[in-house]
């Protein structure tokens, strides 16, 4: 098969939402390699992540003024639901590091957000490439590198929760970055949810 039938602007919407999550994520990646989670950084990624929103409830609207869309209705609004959120959680994150004025920065938060940006570097490549059937193969690939990811994502949660329980002393400091690691592995557990519903629409269509 080539492209999908009808209307073609729907996979301009998922381009662009998945465009400005990358972008959300790498910001949020210079953020924590700089240790930079000012006021004016937060409200950078605020209006990043408000720019999704707007691109998502646009996709939305579309698919209840459309009456062929390319892909089934419950495809489209769980695939740009479950992508949106991704960045939702992303500026959660940041948001509660500001809030929470930790003590002293804390390098292991970079591991994790490297591993998000790569996951969501790979998740824009799938969306990307969803318009276009003969891209079935590469999709589904992309969707194991993005389990793989995962799973990564959740050894190196582990290890940094046991060892924030022994190195860290303090109770309250203890709580605020556990709860802002989690937070990161969310968004990392977010990107598989995407790409397990990227899978369905392809086994479904291809």
């Amino acid at each position: 098969m080539g492209l999908f039938p009808k209307e073609e602007k729907f996979f301009d919407l998922f381009e662009e939402l998945a465009d400005k999550i990358e972008v959300g994520s790498r910001f949020f990646l210079e953020m924590t390699e700089k240790h930079d989670y000012s006021e004016a950084n937060i409200n950078k990624l605020k209006v990043i992540e408000h720019e999704a929103d707007v691109i998502t409830h646009t996709t939305y609207e579309k698919m209840h003024k459309t009456f062929l869309t390319p892909i089934d209705r419950e495809d489209i609004y769980a695939l740009v639901n479950k992508m949106d959120s991704i960045l939702d959680m992303i500026e959660a994150t940041a948001v509660r590091i500001y809030l929470y004025k930790v003590k002293k920065p804390d390098d292991e938060i970079i591991k994790q957000a490297k591993i998000l940006n790569q996951a969501v570097i790979k998740l824009k490549s799938i969306v990307h490439a969803l318009r276009d059937m003969k891209n079935a193969k590469m999709i589904l690939d992309g969707c194991v590198e993005i389990n793989t990811l995962e799973n990564a994502g959740d050894v190196a949660l582990r290890t940094i929760i046991a060892d924030l329980f022994v190195k860290e002393k303090d109770a309250v400091e203890l709580i605020k970055w556990k709860e802002i690691f989690e937070r990161i592995e969310e968004s990392i557990d977010m990107c598989e949810d995407v790409s397990n519903i990227l899978e369905g629409i392809v086994l479904k269509h291809a």
